[in-house]
């Protein structure tokens, strides 16, 4: 909850500094930084939606409209699983931060990205502790509840080679104990298949698809559907 508070307050600072940098924007300044060609497309392109739908307020919405919605939220019910995603979003909110940081001359905007920069190192030091803490009291493997016999055991420690080549084969994930410590790692470089390729009946007539007879009388080229 600590957390969850302070990522809502995060939303409301960044809303908020676009919406002051956006209000009262003089034309000149925009004029200068369209010399930079990047900067230049940016302001060709810019969503008006800031003067049409928010009336120059902030708004919560990405670069492209998108509104920010609970869809963010990841909430399983699986603690190691949330904090996975939750590392996982904190390392590319840190990521775009800095990117944000290097490419603005804004004094004031580089402090606040600093600020947000420092919490996500944080809050991925914060995610990792409760990870490993978890990981050492649960396995690595989530969930961890299910049945291992449950499993197709024979492919639970296996990796295939799809590449060309056998790089991959000198991994430590190809080989060794495996990272659950349930299994040895094996490196299968010429996978064969386990069934045979399945046949798909045809859509019922009141689907009204494209009908197997005319795909196939050489009208449509096959690498077209």
């Amino acid at each position: 909850m600590d957390t969850g508070a302070e990522e809502l307050a995060h939303i409301e600072m960044l809303a908020t500094m676009i919406a002051r940098l956006l209000d009262g924007a003089p034309v000149g300044d925009q004029e200068i930084a369209a010399q930079d060609p990047v900067i230049g497309a940016i302001l060709g392109g810019m969503n008006p939606q800031h003067a049409i739908v928010s009336g120059l307020g902030a708004m919560p919405a990405d670069s492209v409209g998108n509104r920010w919605t609970a869809d963010y939220i990841i909430a399983s019910g699986n603690l190691l699983a949330d904090f996975r995603a939750n590392l996982n979003a904190e390392s590319q909110g840190r990521l775009q931060a800095v990117r944000l940081y290097e490419a603005t001359t804004d004094r004031g905007v580089k402090d606040m990205l600093s600020w947000l920069i420092a919490r996500d190192t944080m809050h991925q030091n914060q995610w990792i502790a409760a990870i490993s803490e978890l990981e050492s009291k649960e396995n690595i493997v989530v969930p961890s509840t299910f049945p291992r016999e449950l499993e197709k055991r024979e492919v639970s420690h296996v990796l295939f080679n799809f590449s060309h080549g056998n790089e991959s084969a000198t991994g430590r994930w190809a080989n060794g104990p495996s990272m659950d410590g349930e299994g040895v790692f094996k490196y299968v470089e010429n996978p064969q298949p386990f069934a045979k390729k399945p046949k798909l009946r045809p859509a019922p007539p009141y689907i009204h698809d494209t009908l197997p007879a005319v795909l196939q009388n050489g009208l449509i080229p096959p690498n077209m559907y």
